[in-house]
């Protein structure tokens, strides 16, 4: 694709100008939104919301390709992630509130989304197009036990420890959950990137036509991930813009204020769902579900080690356990995807189970 613009001619960048230009608008728009609160501009701000968002998933496309996998899926699973715990921790702090089901439900929306939601339409595309859909057993096996051991860990055992009343860890109990969780999200990291690298490794590296194309140069990628970290930043900043007049939406339409937590959870992982679906799209499942799995992975690992370290600091009193319906729904999800993710190969069918499960879970938010 042949770039005409000045930042071409001069320094050799090869990033279309809409991609820098979109997040500097987004930076504008929150700026001016102190002092504007109408419709039009709110609605100005969800269109200016949607071009970021595909900003990013182009910037996160030109990093991957030039560091390779698994590093390109693990920078932008952890990008958005260290944003989201921001985000999360900036909420705790301003709203001082003394119990705080903020991360769990954070948590346990982007989750739900990422297994039922992104996969399940990753499964979809790519089993439509393809009909069948090749990956590497052994990492998406020990993405899927890593992720099992910590989801379980961190939002159901709450339920049944004794030595706090109700769904709550002690404080000692939630630094030693902070614990195992860095240490599991450490050791698959570690397992990720160095031990087993080549069981995150594309099936069939030479496929799809990026895999043919020179890898970006020095400077490109450099802005590129400058303008990835922006653009993350400004949708974060924009949801929590956004998120009262969505929680306005929501209570006028007589839903429950917990799909409130479900719509801005789905903005900020718009980014990562469109570069996973895209992959799905083009053949290159295993990139697909690196991005996915490492995702959820991440969400979890490091999010609570955050919070419990605000919540220890704080005083805060965190809720961590999910009530039943929703341990049920996540297990069930952790369940199918298990057994989906146990042939080598995957089909239309088992996007369609992932994207009932979705659905089933949507539905019961709003109608408990």
């Amino acid at each position: 694709m042949p770039f005409k613009h000045f930042l071409f001619k001069r320094w050799g960048i090869a990033l279309p100008l809409w991609s820098l230009i979109c997040p500097l608008i987004g930076v504008v728009l929150i700026m001016l939104a102190a002092t504007q609160d109408s419709g039009w501009f709110a609605v100005l701000m969800g269109i200016s919301l949607i071009t970021i968002v595909l900003a990013a998933v182009h910037h996160a496309e030109v990093v991957a390709h030039k560091v390779g996998e698994p590093f390109g899926t693990l920078i932008l699973a952890l990008a958005i992630t260290i944003i989201e715990v921001s985000l999360i921790v900036s909420i705790m702090l301003s709203e001082s509130m003394n119990e705080s089901t903020l991360a769990r439900d954070t948590v346990f929306a982007a989750i739900m989304l990422i297994l039922t939601g992104i996969i399940g339409f990753s499964l979809l595309v790519g089993g439509y197009k393809y009909k069948e859909q090749a990956y590497i057993k052994q990492g998406v096996s020990a993405a899927m036990a890593t992720l099992t051991a910590i989801a379980v860990l961190t939002l159901v055992l709450p339920n049944y420890t004794v030595t706090t009343p109700g769904p709550v860890y002690s404080n000692s109990q939630l630094i030693f959950i902070a614990i195992v969780s860095l240490v599991l999200y450490g050791g698959f990291v570690a397992v990720q990137t160095g031990l087993h690298r080549d069981y995150f490794l594309p099936e069939n590296p030479a496929e799809g036509e990026e895999a043919h194309a020179a890898p970006p140069s020095t400077a490109t990628t450099i802005l590129s991930l400058l303008a990835l970290l922006l653009a993350l930043g400004v949708v974060v900043l924009m949801s929590k813009k956004l998120s009262p007049t969505i929680e306005h939406i929501v209570l006028d339409l007589g839903a429950p204020k917990s799909l409130v937590g479900i719509i801005i959870a789905a903005v900020i992982l718009l980014p990562e769902g469109t570069a996973a679906i895209r992959n799905a799209y083009r053949n290159r499942l295993q990139t697909s579900l690196n991005l996915a799995l490492g995702s959820a992975l991440a969400s979890i690992g490091l999010t609570i080690p955050a919070v419990a370290i605000v919540c220890y600091i704080a005083g805060f009193r965190v809720t961590m356990g999910i009530d039943g319906k929703s341990t049920l729904l996540l297990l069930l999800s952790l369940f199918t995807l298990n057994i989906s993710f146990g042939a080598g190969r995957t089909n239309i069918l088992q996007g369609i189970v992932q994207l009932v499960i979705l659905a089933t879970y949507l539905f019961i938010t709003i109608v408990p």
